[in-house]
């Protein structure tokens, strides 16, 4: 009995080493939210403002591309975060490759301006023999508000364009592979407002083309907007019908003629040469007699 005992203990304690391994090792998901649930990484990419493919915060996206296409992508930002945004491209092979190419990552707010990097490689130069190449873009902080004059950057949607700025022109259209992360940190607690607050984010269409449906397609008209598109009329005067119509042709041209002609005679009155008055030459007066007594 002893020495059945001694040999089924290490079976049980192989058997728990086996079942505790795959929780040891077990990682959690780089796109996984703060509630634990991953988001999925999407497979999507625009090309343009509109077709822009929208990411979360802390979502990937993995999408082959053609090279030298510029690509679009877009995320929200609220008051008092930082987002940054982190790009890898896997370039084609070397051997397809005819020389270095130079990638750039910007970043544009919800009217499409260009707002600055803080931190991180915006442009990069990939060697012919390169295999891959990694961008990164910090914005600002994002302000509660801003004057209207100035670039700050505020709630609402943001833009990424990825484009290649300096490329052989026999590599473009090669099969590239992209991968844009979004990371933001901060929040409401870390913001900062200055005495004022924006009406609403600058949240633009993305993905432009799809209708509302239901109530929400035909709104009700409000007596504002039914006051703005009431026709205005007009002022009128006593000289209106003169020049209305088939009137200001003539009225135009008479003008005009009338115009021309005073032109006409003024220019030829300051530029004639003068006729009939030719100098008037005296004849010279005869010699004085010579003074003396004659004899």
């Amino acid at each position: 009995m002893r020495k059945l005992f001694t040999l089924a203990a290490p079976a049980a304690a192989l058997t728990g080493l086996l079942l505790l391994a795959p929780a040891a090792t077990a990682a959690p998901s780089p796109s996984a939210s703060p509630t634990g649930t991953a988001k999925p990484v999407l497979h999507s990419v625009g090309t343009s403002f509109l077709t822009a493919t929208a990411l979360a915060a802390g979502q990937d996206a993995d999408v082959p591309v053609s090279t030298g296409d510029y690509l679009y992508w877009a995320f929200p930002a609220s008051e008092g975060q930082t987002a940054t945004v982190q790009v890898n491209v896997t370039l084609p092979e070397a051997a397809d490759r005819h020389g270095a190419q130079t990638w750039t990552v910007e970043l544009f707010d919800g009217l499409r301006r260009r707002q600055a990097c803080t931190a991180g490689p915006q442009n990069g130069t990939a060697e012919q023999n390169a295999t891959t190449l990694a961008l990164s873009c910090t914005l600002r902080q994002i302000r509660s508000w801003a004057e209207p004059w100035s670039g700050d950057p505020l709630p609402g949607t943001y833009y990424i364009r990825l484009s290649t700025t300096d490329i052989p022109q026999q590599d473009l259209g090669l099969a590239s592979q992209v991968r844009v992360h979004v990371a933001a940190k901060g929040g409401l607690d870390d913001a900062q407002p200055e005495g004022g607050s924006l009406k609403a984010p600058l949240v633009p269409p993305v993905n432009a083309g799809a209708t509302a449906s239901g109530a929400a397609a035909t709104p009700a008209p409000s007596a504002s907007a039914a006051y703005a598109t009431a026709p205005v009329e007009e002022e009128t005067h006593w000289y209106s019908d003169l020049f209305s119509g088939w009137n200001t042709r003539w009225w135009w041209t008479i003008a005009g003629g009338i115009l021309a002609a005073l032109a006409g005679v003024l220019g030829y009155t300051l530029t004639r040469h003068p006729r009939g008055h030719r100098p008037h030459h005296h004849p010279a007066a005869p010699p004085a007699p010579p003074q003396g007594n004659w004899q």
